[in-house]
């Protein structure tokens, strides 16, 4: 990825519903460069997706916790599979330490975010959960300074 490359990923995350004639016209480039080089992105995986940013919170699961898991041992997939069912389950990841999965958790209050964990207790391939509750967000997802510290 070249210093283009990041120019376009800013602008286009700073302008969500820019064309791409308007991007070629705030770049300096003609509009099949800008074509090409989303094309690109988008085959490389760089790009992931156009779909709107949609706030959980806003759509009525205000609380945010983040759920450490432990994984009785081989019992990985059953334990994801397990886990992709739970709409309120918005990532998982597998981590290295004393837990085996990090999970980004929503719920509508406290109480559902207890129902969540039950739920997750319920499969014989969880031995233990560990939740901490979001207070607020400090740093919200980024990626522009990563992109801008070529």
């Amino acid at each position: 990825m070249d210093e283009l490359d990041a120019r376009l990923l800013v602008t286009m995350r700073a302008h969500p519903r820019i064309g791409l004639t308007e991007l070629a016209r705030l770049l300096g480039v003609a509009r099949g460069t800008v074509q090409a080089r989303v094309d690109k992105l988008m085959s490389r995986g760089v790009i992931e997706d156009f779909g709107p940013a949609v706030s959980p919170a806003h759509a009525g699961h205000p609380i945010l916790a983040f759920v450490w898991l432990q994984i009785a041992q081989g019992r990985l997939a059953e334990a994801v599979e397990g886990l992709r069912t739970v709409p309120q389950i918005l990532e998982v990841h597998g981590t290295s330490g004393q837990h085996d999965l990090l999970c980004r958790v929503v719920a509508k209050s406290t109480e559902h975010l207890q129902e969540i964990i039950a739920h997750i207790l319920t499969s014989p391939a969880v031995q233990r959960t560990d939740t901490t509750v979001a207070l607020s967000t400090q740093i919200p997802y980024r990626i522009e300074p990563l992109l801008q510290a070529r």
